[in-house]
């Protein structure tokens, strides 16, 4: 019986005997390495102690190649598989497919090497642009500096900068551009001469001058040229948004500094188009730079102030009065000199006419005696008269004639625009466009422009030509009973003015009148049913309590003498408005009923408290509030029962007034009372205003003791108005109101540490709750 050796090799020759032999080597070698290549997993690094007091170790096999797993998986297969008859021509293959695996593999980790060492660079290269840009945008800077800085040392030796100046506003940062930008601004407007810069003629081309004038001539050429192309770069950068507010900016910055300039009307334009920009920083830089033309018209020559104008002017016809009313509130800063009177300027020009016809006779003399130096005369005459008109061309001083001249087309273009404004309020019939959301920045309705324009017309009411006094008192007593007549025909609302805008139809009516008292026969009753029945109207939440302070003067306060049913009937009217508003409306309306009481005597009536009214109740009708003209309102039947409730009122001031107000019925007619305000109503409303913010705290207001008010308010009604009035006169205002003002400091001084102590204790929180975080992470 064979052995299992000889069993195992019986069928093979010599050479698979051997390869036989050499597999079996192999496999016991593999075997041997598998057992010696057991190691402790990193994972499971803590030994178990067993029942037996040994430490057992947790093992895992380390990974092997491919080539090895395929070995020891023909090494632990059948039979068959463990016996592998492999001959010379087969290992060959075998060893060149090893060889080209390895090759494909070391192309391979090439690849990976040449991929990552691509990132590599693309990184670095990042970097090296990121640093470049830096020092690159650095360079610049320094440049921008250099080029500026020899520009102002010696403009005229180094004008030929400006080009390379201009070269590098087209660069591609857009940084740069805007410092290369600002630096032209400044350079202009250092180097820019005091006149403007005129090109020369042929005939002057032609002629042989000297060295210092070509210089002079290349100066001013290059310089006029340099400057034609930066403002056509700042209206081109203009149009993008991100240049759009530095390009307005040094466009007004150079309007400003050197009006007198060439291409000033491009200037002029530009800002004109922005003048109404629904960007608050625009708007206002412009309307500044145009007020500043107008308050400096000793840059110019008041040229600019007529170009100005006449550009607004065209600007609020194109838009049809929809814009900002800051477009036309420049209006505002003009400034006409009325001292050029009809008989200065006739002897200024007879003074002219004289030495005219003095030199031309002496002229003629001289011209007689001597006819050879005829051509020569003349010559030197046109000479001088040239030398003259290009004096006068860049001079800024103008004589009387041109000076009136100009500011009457000024004033012209002024009340066209007015004008306008007013004839485009006026017909509510007219095809309204939709509405810019510049002009409605402030809420101001459909009229954006109307408040504006009737400002500037109660300034300039004066100046306004008689033959239009008429047509415009018509428009305005039609706009201030506007909303009332559309609203019974069933208008729309849109149509309607408001409160402050119908106030104002009726202050620039009297200012109107006032300025015009002889030349004018108007019928003010109107305005006067008007301004009764929009006290009732006002709303301190919608309307401007500061216009109606201001009606009350021009209409109340220093109108004419009243009669004595109107005057009895905007008393009781404005000592129930008194009790409705705060303490500003009350006391400008307390100032008009006190002033209205010491011009018409007989109104004082109203102070006594008789059941049926005063002494002249038997004498008028029932009074009736509910009445729409004072005139038939019966007033004169009423008591001011109002001023009892005022006497309580909670700020001081307002119940002095009401004491003196009711002191004046013991008075004879003949007497007035000492005022203790006398001030105006305007006056009066801004000084309560101001009080009113000062006064008033910051945050929710403290808790009192209801208790102590309680005490505090019977104790003040125990008084009576004499002793009211008597302690009233011993307080020192300014005293309770430096007071006041010290104690709402410290309220908002201890509001603000509240503040603050909380936002320490929630840092601190924050701050601790991170540290126990970090604890535990650790």
């Amino acid at each position: 019986m064979r052995s299992r050796h000889v069993t195992r090799v019986a069928d093979y020759e010599d050479d698979g005997l051997e390869a036989l032999y050499e597999k079996r080597n192999r496999k016991a070698a593999l075997l041997k390495a598998q057992e010696e290549e057991l190691q402790v997993d990193p994972a499971d690094a803590l030994p178990i102690k067993t029942l037996d007091g040994k430490l057992q170790y947790r093992i895992a096999k380390k990974r092997r190649s491919e080539e090895k797993n395929d070995d020891i998986e023909c090494a632990s297969g059948d039979k068959d598989d463990d016996i592998v008859r492999l001959t010379k021509a087969e290992r060959r293959e075998k060893l060149k497919k090893s060889k080209k695996e390895a090759k494909k593999l070391a192309k391979q980790e090439n690849e990976l090497d040449i991929h990552a060492g691509k990132l590599h660079a693309e990184v670095l290269e990042k970097v090296q642009e990121e640093l470049s840009a830096e020092e690159i945008f650095a360079g610049k800077k320094m440049k921008l500096a250099e080029i500026g800085m020899a520009l102002l040392e010696d403009p005229e030796s180094n004008i030929r900068s400006l080009k390379e100046l201009l070269n590098i506003c087209n660069d591609k940062d857009r940084n740069i551009v805007k410092l290369a930008l600002m630096s032209l601004l400044a350079v202009f407007k250092d180097i820019i001469p005091g006149y403007r810069i005129r090109s020369p003629t042929e005939k002057e081309l032609a002629m042989t001058v000297s060295k210092q004038v070509k210089k002079m001539r290349f100066y001013e050429y290059t310089l006029l040229s340099s400057y034609k192309a930066y403002l056509l770069k700042l209206l081109k950068l203009e149009k993008q948004s991100f240049f759009h507010q530095v390009a307005v900016r040094c466009m007004c910055t150079l309007l400003d500094a050197v009006p007198h300039f060439n291409f000033r009307e491009s200037l002029l334009a530009s800002i004109v188009k922005n003048i109404s920009s629904s960007d608050d920083v625009i708007r206002k830089l412009c309307c500044d730079t145009i007020k500043s033309l107008f308050t400096n018209e000793g840059k110019h020559g008041g040229q600019a102030t007529l170009e100005a104008v006449r550009l607004i002017a065209d600007h609020v016809k194109l838009n049809d009065c929809q814009l900002h009313p800051d477009s036309i509130n420049v209006f505002l800063s003009l400034k006409f000199d009325e001292d050029l009177g009809k008989s200065k300027r006739m002897e200024d020009d007879d003074k002219v006419k004289k030495k005219k016809r003095w030199q031309n006779q002496e002229g003629s003399k001289q011209l007689k005696g001597n006819d050879k130096k005829k051509s020569r005369q003349e010559l030197m005459a046109k000479t001088r008269e040239e030398v003259d008109a290009d004096f006068k061309a860049v001079s800024f001083s103008l004589d009387a004639v041109e000076q009136r001249r100009m500011q009457s087309e000024t004033l012209s273009a002024v009340f066209e625009t007015y004008f306008r404004i007013l004839k485009y309020s006026m017909d509510p019939s007219a095809s309204r466009p939709k509405i810019n959301a510049a002009s409605l920045a402030g809420g101001v309705g459909p009229h954006p422009l109307l408040a504006s324009c009737l400002d500037g017309l109660g300034k300039f009411s004066h100046l306004i030509d008689l033959d239009f006094m008429g047509d415009l008192m018509g428009c305005l007593k039609k706009l201030a009973g506007f909303s009332e007549q559309h609203q019974d025909s069933g208008a729309s609302d849109q149509s309607s003015l408001s409160v402050t805008e119908r106030l104002q139809c009726c202050i620039v009516a009297f200012r109107v009148m006032r300025s015009n008292l002889d030349a004018l026969n108007v019928d003010l009753q109107d305005y006067f049913v008007q301004l009764y029945n929009l006290i009732l109207e006002y709303r301190p939440d919608r309307d401007q309590g500061q216009v109606l302070a201001e009606a009350l003067k021009t209409m109340l306060w220093e109108g004419r003498q009243h009669n004595m049913h109107r005057a009895a009937a905007f008393i009781k009217r404005l000592a129930s408005f008194s009790l409705s508003f705060g303490s500003a409306e009350a006391m400008a309306a307390l100032v008009t009923l006190k002033h209205l009481l010491q011009k018409n005597s007989k109104c004082r009536n109203l102070l006594e408290n008789d059941a049926g009214g005063g002494s002249l109740s038997g004498l008028v009708v029932k009074y009736q509030p509910e009445a729409t003209d004072p005139n038939l309102s019966g007033a004169l039947a009423s008591v001011l029962w109002e001023l009892s409730l005022l006497m309580n009122h909670y700020n001081p001031s307002i119940s002095s007034m009401a004491v003196s107000i009711s002191s004046m019925a013991n008075l004879n007619p003949d007497q007035n009372p000492v005022s203790l305000y006398a001030a105006s109503p305007l006056q009066a409303f801004v000084d309560f205003s101001i009080e009113r913010e000062l006064l008033k705290p910051v945050g929710k207001p403290l808790s009192l003791n209801q208790k102590r008010k309680r005490e505090n308010r019977e104790g003040f009604s125990a008084f009576s108005p004499d002793q009211i009035q008597l302690v009233g006169s011993f307080i020192n205002e300014d005293r309770v109101k430096k007071k006041l003002e010290d104690h709402f400091k410290l309220l908002r001084d201890i509001r603000e540490n509240e503040r603050f102590r909380s936002e320490l204790n929630c840092t601190k929180w924050s701050i601790d709750l991170y540290e126990e975080y970090e604890r535990q992470r650790k």
